[in-house]
């Protein structure tokens, strides 16, 4: 069975936070969300993750639409999923993110060669408005110099 590559991306988490950590997670989902994961029905762009009492870490507003062949056993688009990490990983980042101005964001959404669904997580820190334009200036100057590169080349 040849599978379709999926690759579902958080863009703006580029844009919008500084990545100093990565570390990739499974979810805990139900069957009708694996199928719609598996037809690219999913987006993580408005989503983060969370700490409960017990020291479980959920995705929370992770957008899975609904199987469209499911019946009344179907998912919830929103619901809360667990993250399956490891127990020291798991401290590490509860310590973390205890510090001033530290989030967790999903990155990307894949599927390894098993067919498990991976959520590729980071440690984040919010950029300032001043660090953003920085950014687009370094993207566009980048783009510029490609431009020439390119034109030289021709």
């Amino acid at each position: 069975m040849i599978q379709k590559k999926i690759n579902i991306r958080n863009k703006k988490a580029h844009f919008e936070y500084e990545i100093l950590e990565r570390y990739v997670a499974g979810i805990q989902l139900t069957g009708t969300e694996i199928k719609s994961i598996r037809l690219s029905k999913a987006r993580i762009t408005e989503s983060f993750c969370e700490f409960t009492e017990q020291g479980e870490l959920f995705v929370i507003n992770m957008y899975i639409e609904e199987y469209a062949f499911g019946n009344f056993q179907n998912h919830r688009p929103n619901s809360q999923r667990r993250l399956l990490l490891n127990k020291k990983e798991l401290k590490k980042l509860h310590k973390d993110i205890s510090t001033k101005g530290m989030t967790i964001i999903p990155l990307k959404l894949f599927m390894t060669s098993n067919g498990w669904a991976k959520l590729e997580i980071g440690l984040c820190k919010g950029k300032k408005l001043y660090d953003k334009r920085e950014s687009l200036k370094t993207k566009d100057s980048k783009r510029d110099l490609d431009r020439l590169k390119k034109q030289f080349n021709n």
